[in-house]
Parts: structure tokens; C-alpha cells; sequence
């Protein structure tokens, strides 16, 4: 044995046995808080136990359909036994001193198992074979039954939760690297971890939220959020941000940028050498952005035609007094768009679709046919769980949807953390990105319940006057605004199978790209770093494979090639001699309220539902 994971008591001193002991007092003391603390959450909320439901009935069924396969049942005992008999014989020639080859390896993908004493010591080797052989075993055992599609799924994810929570990885005796740092730091570790632990939990609304990074590091509007700009309107709901032109003559036609409510909008606006604001300031527009209010119980009965009217809408009113101009470019992102694919729809359909020069779609739902893996916890019965939730509470906690979303990457943005924060005690590094990823917002109940069951779960935006908004029914094939759509090729929140079909529905004319990379990564992708590349192809055939098999690749970011495709077509009014002189925020019929990025963005989910002593809400 090679990872020294064995305590040697008969060799410790006196004072080292008595420090191990003190050390263990902690950690008893710190999991009988901990098992405290979770016995007074043990009742779970209506969303959540639907959730439990869903999962045992997937299960249920799985069981009913395996049975009823004796032969597949018979297959999959026989894989065990011989997968046993296999790695028994490996572990006697292994601790004979023979060199051997492993039966089966983690994917190159898979960071868990980096550590060298899982292919050098044969304890952890055996461990981490017997486990990656049942995790084959059980994906492969899914794939072959016999169910419906929709419950494969469920099943998949629910039983890939279960998987990646049974690694060894995760418990302390079985992780080389966590024994050693217990041992180390004679468990130290362990009572720092236990501790971190409880103050996560107590920061949670349901679930766990992990702290993921140093928040202490960063500030809004300090370090991150930091592209000058000055609010200049606000409601109840937005404050509508005019950025400091860096240029001496702008495009005449003024760009609103719609960012998702679900998280802030300064994912766009991160850092200066990744900021898309920044880049478009740069390029010469004259940039608008919506910053979305942080909703509590106050604001439970505004609904998506509110989002609508208060966010977009008046946003435009708000330019036309700031600029004198009729009509904008409008820029969205995920649940943003859906939103802007709404409010141009209703704008065509009262005779207003002229405000919108150009709209553009970044990793945006239109079409909600395959929402993926989030698709699990979106069926009638979860919905009916969060809509009650939130008939309660007004809103849904911004907490259980990050711990949602960090389930659908569970290896990456929780266990890694899980094992980092609490079996290691370590305390996490300063990223950004983590941090505007933790920073999240709550959801109004009269918008979200209202989202879910009409997109997500009856897809009615894609039917002709399925929505109806303050009265109007919309229609988004009736839309002839010229149209960019830019999805992303590994994208799991906005999957491009399904972003597709939204192109094919306006009549005017429609540019689709697919970038490389995920939803925030393949968006966020500047031009200097050169890095995924994006796909094009002028025509819209009626798959998203035939157009994907027709399609060209390009190197590099998909953000030069908007740029081409917002002036060349003169949406922004390149032509020199139509560019006026650049617009200061406060020039116009809008005075300056306060600088960029404003308050709104700064209100954090505690502050707003007064958990933080002395802490008002807005």
C-alpha cells in the first residue's frame, strides 16, 4: 500500500494522541450541529417532494420494465458476477506484486480520479474500478430497457445523481487524496470542512449551495460590472443603463441589450477583456441595457406581459427621450430573448414591429421541444409542486434554482466543491465567474408559474396565438423584423436542437450561427482569445442536422461576424455619413438617476427577503 492511509496509533506521542483526540471532540461536536441542523429542514416544500416522487415512481417503473425482461435481468446479473470474479483476480495477481492492466479506466473527462494512488495503490484501484464497472452497468442497463423515452430520460438523470453520489471520491475513507490531508493535518480538515459545511446549509434555501468561490474578492461595480455607463430610467422592476460611448461618432440607431432576469446581467459584463458591453461600446453602438430588479414577495403577481411592458417596452420609450430615436437593435439572451421574441411578436401584431430595426437571439428557447436534462424536473407534477411553493411564498428562491441548474453539471459544480470545501477544508479561490454564479436572483410567482406551464411544459409560444399578452394574441410567424440567432454546440440549457427551430419561424429574413462551447462560455466568447469557433450556413433547411451537415466552420469568435451582420445590413447605420456624434448618458430628455451599474443589481437574495441584519429592501 502505497497511500499511507492507515493511521499508526502504536507510533504517535502522548501530546499527538491527545491533539487527534481534541481534534475528534470537534468533529463530533461539529456533525451533532450538522445533524441538527438537518433534522429541522427534513420537511421537504411542495416543489421538492414532488421531485421525491417523480424520482421513486421513474424508478418504480424501471423495475416493473426490468422485471418484465428476463432475459436483460439475467444479462445484467451475469455482468456483475463476472465483472466481480474479473477484479478479484486482478486484486490477488495485483497484491502478488504483478504489474497489471486495469479493467476499465475513468473517461478523459472525468477530474475525479486524477490523482495518482487510484492507478498505483491497489486498494484505491480496486475501489475506483469496482465503481466505474457499476456506473457502466447501470447506464447501459437503462438504455436497454423498454420504456418510454421521456421516462429514459428521467431515469438516466435521476439514476446518474445517485451514481456520482456513491463515488468514492466523496467520503473520506475512500479518497487518497483526503486521507492524506487528514492525516496530515490530523483532521483538521474535517473540522473545518464540517463547519463550512453548516454555514453553506444555513445559507441555503433547499438543498445545499455550495460556496463556489472567495465572494470577499469581488464587488459590483468594483472589480466586475465596472463599464461606465450611468442609469437613466427606472420602475419597479428595471433600471435601464446608457454606457459612456468610447468612440467620437456612433451608430445612429441605439442597441437595448435583454438579459435574463434568471441570473444578473453582468455575466455580459464581467471583466474588460471579456466583456461583451464593453466590446459592442467599443465597436461604436450606442448601448442600452436592462438591469432587472431582484424580486421578492412584493412583486408575486407581475407577470411575463409586466416583463414585457416594463422591461422592453418602456426601455424604447425611455431611448426615444434619451436619444430622439423611433426604433432600436434589440440583443437577448436565454430566457431575455424568449422574452424579446414576445415583445416583437406583440409589437407586430399592433402595428409597432418598426421599433425593432434588428433583434438578435443569443442561446434563446423559442421552440421548447427538447429542453434537456432541466426537462426532468419540468413535468406536470414538479410544476404543480413549484406552483404551490410559490402560491405560498410569492416568488421562487433564486438558491434552489442555482442548486437546480449545479445538478445538471453535479461533478463539476457540486461534488468537485463538496470534496474541496468540506473533506478538504480548503477555502475556495477568487473566479469570477463562480461568483456572478452564486450571485443569483429570486423569481416572481405570477411570471415563473406562468413560464413554466406555458413554455416549458405546452410549448404554446411556437403555435399561432397560443400566447396571449395584455389582450393580444401573438403570432411569431408573423414576424418580419430581421432576425440572428446564435446558439451554442455543447450548450445544456438552451440546446441547439431545439433554438433551431425557432429560426424557422419569422417570415423576415433570418441568420442563424452556431457557436462552439456551452451557453455561457460559447456567448461570452471574445474575439482576441480566438478561441471555439462558430458554424454558418446561409441556408435554413427544415432539420437542425441537414443544416449543421451544410454548414462551414469558422475560427475564432462569432462576434465579428454580428457586427458585419448588423451594419453591412445597415441596421446600425454604419455609413459614415449617417453616424452622429457619440451621446452621453444625461445629453438628452433623461436626466442621470446614479452611476453604473446601479442598485439594482447589488441586491443580493438575503437582503431582499431580510435574512441580513439591517439590510432594506429596495
Amino acid at each position: 500500500m502505497q497511500s499511507g492511509w492507515k493511521m499508526p496509533s502504536q507510533q504517535l506521542s502522548q501530546e499527538e494522541l491527545e491533539a487527534w483526540k481534541a481534534q475528534l471532540d470537534d468533529i463530533g461536536e461539529q456533525y451533532k450541529g450538522l445533524l441538527e441542523d438537518l433534522l429541522s429542514r427534513m420537511v421537504p416544500s411542495e416543489a421538492a417532494d414532488s421531485v421525491y416522487s417523480d424520482m421513486r415512481e421513474s424508478f418504480e417503473a424501471a423495475a416493473r420494465s426490468l422485471m418484465s425482461n428476463p432475459n436483460l435481468l439475467w444479462q445484467t446479473q451475469s455482468r456483475l458476477m463476472q465483472d466481480q470474479w474479473l477484479l478479484w483476480q486482478q486484486g490477488v495477481r495485483a497484491m502478488a506484486g504483478e504489474q497489471v492492466a486495469p479493467l476499465i479506466t475513468p473517461p478523459k473527462h472525468d477530474r475525479r480520479f486524477k490523482d495518482e494512488a487510484w492507478t498505483t495503490d491497489p486498494y484505491y484501484m480496486a475501489i475506483m474500478q469496482q465503481y466505474l464497472l457499476f456506473s457502466q452497468m447501470v447506464e447501459e442497463l437503462i438504455n436497454d430497457l423498454d420504456v418510454d423515452p421521456t421516462l429514459k430520460r428521467n431515469l438516466a438523470f435521476y439514476a446518474r445523481q445517485l451514481v456520482n453520489a456513491m463515488s468514492p471520491t466523496n467520503f473520506v475513507s475512500t479518497n487518497p487524496e483526503v486521507m492524506r490531508c487528514t492525516l496530515e493535518t490530523k483532521g483538521q480538515n474535517l473540522v473545518d470542512g464540517l463547519a463550512r459545511l453548516r454555514e453553506d446549509l444555513a445559507n441555503s434555501a433547499e438543498g445545499i449551495n455550495i460556496r463556489m468561490t472567495d465572494r470577499s474578492a469581488f464587488g459590483v461595480g468594483e472589480n466586475i460590472a465596472v463599464t461606465p455607463g450611468a442609469v437613466v430610467y427606472e420602475n419597479e422592476l428595471i433600471q435601464l443603463i446608457q454606457y459612456t460611448p468610447s468612440t467620437e461618432r456612433t451608430f445612429k440607431t441605439p442597441l437595448l441589450i435583454v438579459p435574463p432576469w434568471i441570473n444578473k446581467y453582468y455575466i455580459l459584463d464581467l471583466r474588460q477583456d471579456n466583456s461583451l458591453v464593453k466590446w459592442l461600446v467599443d465597436q461604436g453602438h450606442t448601448v442600452f441595457l436592462i438591469s432587472w430588479r431582484n424580486p421578492g414577495p412584493e412583486q408575486r403577481d407581475i407577470t411575463w406581459a409586466d416583463y414585457m411592458q416594463m422591461g422592453p417596452i418602456s426601455a424604447m420609450e425611455a431611448i426615444e427621450q434619451a436619444c430622439g430615436e423611433k426604433s432600436v437593435n434589440l440583443l437577448s439572451y436565454c430566457v431575455g430573448g424568449t422574452l424579446t421574441a414576445s415583445t416583437v411578436a406583440y409589437l407586430t401584431s399592433t402595428r409597432r414591429g418598426r421599433k425593432v430595426k434588428s433583434v438578435t437571439y443569443m442561446a434563446t428557447l423559442q421552440d421548447f421541444r427538447d429542453p434537456g436534462d432541466i426537462g426532468v424536473f419540468l413535468n406536470e407534477r414538479v410544476v404543480q409542486g413549484i406552483e404551490q411553493s410559490m402560491q405560498m411564498k410569492g416568488y421562487l428562491d433564486g438558491r434552489s434554482m442555482a442548486y437546480t441548474f449545479n445538478l445538471l453539471r453535479e461533478n463539476d459544480l457540486f461534488w468537485s466543491f463538496y470534496i474541496n470545501n468540506y473533506l478538504k477544508g480548503e477555502i475556495p479561490a477568487a473566479f469570477d465567474l463562480l461568483y456572478w454564479n452564486t450571485d443569483g436572483t429570486n423569481l416572481p410567482a405570477g411570471t415563473h408559474a406562468w413560464y413554466l406551464r406555458h413554455m416549458y411544459l405546452e410549448n404554446r409560444l411556437v403555435e399561432p396565438g397560443g400566447i396571449e399578452l395584455d389582450g393580444v394574441k401573438i403570432d411569431l410567424r408573423k414576424v418580419s423584423t430581421p432576425s440572428y440567432f446564435v446558439s451554442t454546440k455543447e450548450d445544456h440549457i438552451a440546446k441547439w436542437n431545439s433554438t433551431y427551430y425557432g429560426a424557422l419561424l419569422p417570415k423576415g429574413p433570418v441568420t442563424f450561427v452556431l457557436g462552439g462551447s456551452g451557453h455561457i462560455a460559447g456567448v461570452v466568447n471574445p474575439p482576441h482569445k480566438n478561441k471555439y469557433g462558430y458554424w454558418t450556413n446561409d441556408n435554413l433547411p427544415d432539420t437542425h442536422e441537414a443544416w449543421l451537415e451544410g454548414s462551414t466552420f469558422n475560427e475564432g469568435s462569432w462576434w465579428p461576424h454580428w457586427q458585419a451582420w448588423v451594419t453591412d445590413n445597415g441596421y446600425a447605420d454604419a455609413d459614415p455619413k449617417k453616424m452622429v456624434p457619440a451621446r452621453q448618458p444625461g445629453e438628452g430628455e433623461l436626466s442621470i438617476i446614479e452611476p453604473a451599474p446601479g442598485r439594482y443589481v447589488k441586491m443580493t437574495i438575503p437582503e431582499v427577503l431580510g435574512e441580513v441584519p439591517g439590510s432594506e429592501q429596495e
